[in-house]
């Protein structure tokens, strides 16, 4: 119980001025902020100076855990993927989504610390070694499973400044940057079902991902809606994965006429199966591709995809995360929302 009138508190009992508020009243981002506080180059001695005046009217003083991550900070945010090499090497999205992380650490003179690990368990341990060590001053999340132990071990205050790429729902609290995966999958789905098409497939990614039920649940619930037939048949991203699942989707009896896929390289394979069947592309089946990319411009016939840019999502991510690493608040964002690109892969369902 607290009696002692407002005016007679102590100074801790009252909320903390933090960088986000100095921001607000003087009109500029958290990361000018930043620099004009820290004596750092990137901002005009205009700026410099409405900032410092701000942060005296305000009262705002660093704390000693700010102070103390600023003397040791390296300048580094980490990424660890528990993924195959493999199927690094042939996504085209990571390559895209990197090159735009990398273009806004330029900016601020940041490195990226990338690790692959071989499993979920890897990931976790790399994760929490570098929690204990600041080993980076701040971490991005990717591939996020229900109740993620991940996010357990980074929601803590004195964690380590954390993003996940992924949904506010799997969050649990963290920053996250996120893209309307449900819109744009029933956004597919209405617009083969506009040419006519009533049996579609999906073949998707893993299963354990959030971002993959998410479709996975549109999918299914538009397809209910509008009295399509559907099947989903799982891989793990991988061209062969795919080629396997498309050739058993085709050797059906009742085969779909049209596909939706989970990335642009199993898309690709995808039409390279219908080729070797005999099955004519967008005559007999039609093809959409998660995640435009150069690949969907240079087959034939061109392949219609739910496009975003994906450059410009790697950057966005990096811009929560280093508002943050700044002394930012947590909050949930939403990215640009995929849209189809229609090409020569969709056309009118067979009759």
């Amino acid at each position: 119980m607290n009696d002692l009138p407002p005016a007679t508190r102590r100074p801790e009992q009252r909320r903390r001025v933090t960088i986000k508020d100095i921001a607000e009243r003087a009109g500029v981002s958290i990361g000018a902020v930043s620099f004009a506080l820290n004596g750092r180059d990137g901002v005009s001695e205009a700026t410099r100076e409405r900032v410092r005046q701000v942060a005296d009217e305000l009262g705002w003083a660093p704390s000693t855990a700010a102070r103390s991550l600023a003397v040791s900070s390296t300048e580094t945010i980490g990424l660890v993927l528990a993924r195959d090499p493999a199927t690094i090497g042939v996504e085209t999205f990571y390559m895209r989504f990197i090159a735009g992380m990398e273009s806004e650490l330029a900016k601020r003179g940041y490195a990226l610390l990338l690790q692959l690990v071989p499993t979920p368990e890897a990931e976790l341990a790399t994760i929490a070694k570098w929690r204990a060590t600041r080993r980076v001053d701040g971490l991005l999340l990717v591939d996020l499973q229900p109740d993620d132990p991940r996010v357990a071990l980074l929601a803590p205050d004195d964690a380590l400044p954390t993003v996940v790429v992924g949904d506010a729902e799997v969050a649990a609290g963290l920053t996250s940057v996120s893209t309307d995966d449900d819109r744009a999958m029933r956004e597919a789905v209405r617009a083969l079902a506009n040419l006519g098409h009533r049996r579609i497939a999906r073949v998707s990614g893993l299963g354990r991902f959030a971002h993959t039920a998410v479709r996975e649940v549109a999918f299914f619930d538009e397809t209910e809606r509008l009295g399509i037939d559907s099947a989903v048949a799982r891989t793990d991203y991988l061209p062969e994965s795919a080629r396997l699942a498309t050739r058993s989707l085709l050797d059906a009896a009742d085969r779909p006429t049209a596909i939706i896929y989970d990335n642009d390289v199993m898309a690709v394979t995808g039409l390279s199966v219908a080729m070797e069947l005999g099955l004519r592309v967008p005559a007999d089946l039609s093809i959409v591709a998660w995640d435009d990319s150069v690949l969907c411009e240079h087959t034939f016939p061109q392949l219609s995809a739910l496009r975003r840019d994906v450059v410009g999502f790697g950057a966005h991510v990096v811009r929560r995360l280093l508002d943050l690493i700044d002394g930012g608040e947590r909050g949930a964002y939403l990215d640009e929302t995929p849209h189809l690109v229609v090409r020569g892969s969709t056309g009118p369902a067979p009759a």
